[in-house]
């Protein structure tokens, strides 16, 4: 079987720390999913997520969600 590429990889981690992000903002605010994506995708964190060569996508969603919440306050 063919190993995934360094990008193929990030794509799928950044993806699922987003998706995670997504979760956690609703659950804790009681948004709608809608509302959530845009805080999340409107978050500071946003464009050192999606750097793939920063690799912040390493981190674990609930690490990324708390630097979110501390860059929102």
């Amino acid at each position: 079987m063919k190993q995934p590429s360094h990008h193929q990889t990030a794509t799928y981690l950044i993806n699922y720390a987003l998706s995670e992000l997504v979760k956690y903002v609703m659950e804790d605010t009681g948004c709608s999913i809608e509302e959530a994506m845009e805080r999340v995708y409107n978050s500071p964190i946003m464009p050192a997520l999606q750097d793939e060569e920063g690799e912040l996508y390493v981190q674990s969603p609930a690490y990324l969600y708390e630097m979110m919440m501390e860059f929102a306050q």
